[in-house]
């Protein structure tokens, strides 16, 4: 009988019944050693919540037949070393996608249009527009850096509002939505992007992509969006170019995080920050259950998963 364990009654039941062969059971590795009701021994396979504490996969690693370790984000950095090496690990690449892009719109529109100005105003019941006309996204030239599933959702919707869009990943090809840039190419085209939106996962290469010759090549007045991770911008070379009123800024994501309150970010002219809520949506919880059927459905049947980052994309039932 192969175990798989959800960090939370809501996606359990929203599972609802597992396969013939297969029974789920309640662990969150974020706040409990063990699960609830079952023994370490019995656990084959584990959904991850958040697996940017080292902590928690240290905690998962303890499950001495632990072959599947399924995460909840794209995030799969700083694995090395920490789970066993014949685990298989996926990312839940996609299933984020579509509310990340969403909110990378909605920043972006929130920035350019002044929405974020207006209602600081409307809290001290002050009838005032900021002089001078403000940026329409319509007709505005931006730039999405990444690719992926996050990137290619961003793309489409900034397409909805007619904007000039230019993508850029880590080599350069054709597809059938045009040309895609290499990431070489950068500095030749961020001169001429109004609205930069990262939509990058996290690895060493991406790691301070943006930093202060990202930035400076950026023009004046230019437009930042960040929904990616905190740790793809250099936070202080950014602070520095919001505090000379240059650049402007609107993040989802921060290095560090959660931001402290005595943050420059928070203080810093041209910033619109929210915490980290791109990903976190209804449709998100939706997604991710129907992913974690589908990875159960392929481990019952020897089948390969999905978005394989680590080990065997294929595990024989005999090792379970």
């Amino acid at each position: 009988m192969l175990t798989w364990t959800f960090p939370a009654t809501e996606l359990r039941l929203m599972f609802g019944a597992p396969p013939r062969g297969a029974r789920t059971a309640l662990w969150d590795p974020t706040a409990d050693d063990e699960p609830a009701g079952l023994a370490l021994d019995d656990v084959h396979a584990v959904l991850v919540p958040d697996a940017h504490d080292p902590r928690v996969l240290e905690r998962v690693a303890r499950a001495p037949h632990l072959r599947f370790v399924q995460l909840a984000s794209a995030w799969h950095d700083g694995l090395a070393g920490v789970l066993p090496g014949g685990v298989t690990v996926a990312d839940a690449r996609g299933v984020h996608a579509d509310g990340a892009a969403e909110l990378a719109v909605g920043l972006a529109l929130a920035q350019l249009r002044g929405i974020d100005d207006a209602a600081r105003r409307m809290a001290v019941q002050h009838w005032s527009a900021a002089p001078g006309r403000r940026a329409s996204l319509a007709g505005s030239r931006v730039l999405v850096v990444g690719a992926g599933a996050l990137g290619t959702e961003v793309v489409a919707r900034l397409r909805a509002f007619r904007a000039s869009v230019t993508v850029v990943a880590r080599t350069a090809r054709e597809t059938l939505d045009g040309h895609v840039h290499g990431v070489d190419e950068l500095p030749h085209l961020l001169p001429r992007a109004d609205v930069v939106v990262l939509a990058v996962p996290l690895t060493d290469a991406t790691t301070h992509l943006v930093d202060e010759d990202f930035l400076a090549a950026m023009h004046d007045d230019a437009l930042l969006v960040n929904v990616a991770h905190g740790r793809v911008v250099d936070t202080d070379a950014l602070v520095d170019e919001l505090g000379s009123g240059r650049l402007r800024a609107a993040l989802d994501v921060t290095d560090p995080s959660p931001l402290p309150p005595d943050h420059l970010l928070w203080r810093a002219p041209n910033a619109l920050v929210t915490p980290g809520v791109g990903r976190d949506t209804p449709l998100t919880a939706a997604r991710l259950t129907e992913l974690a059927r589908r990875q159960l459905t392929a481990l019952l049947a020897e089948r390969p998963l999905e978005n394989v980052v680590a080990g065997p994309p294929v595990i024989p039932l005999l090792d379970l």
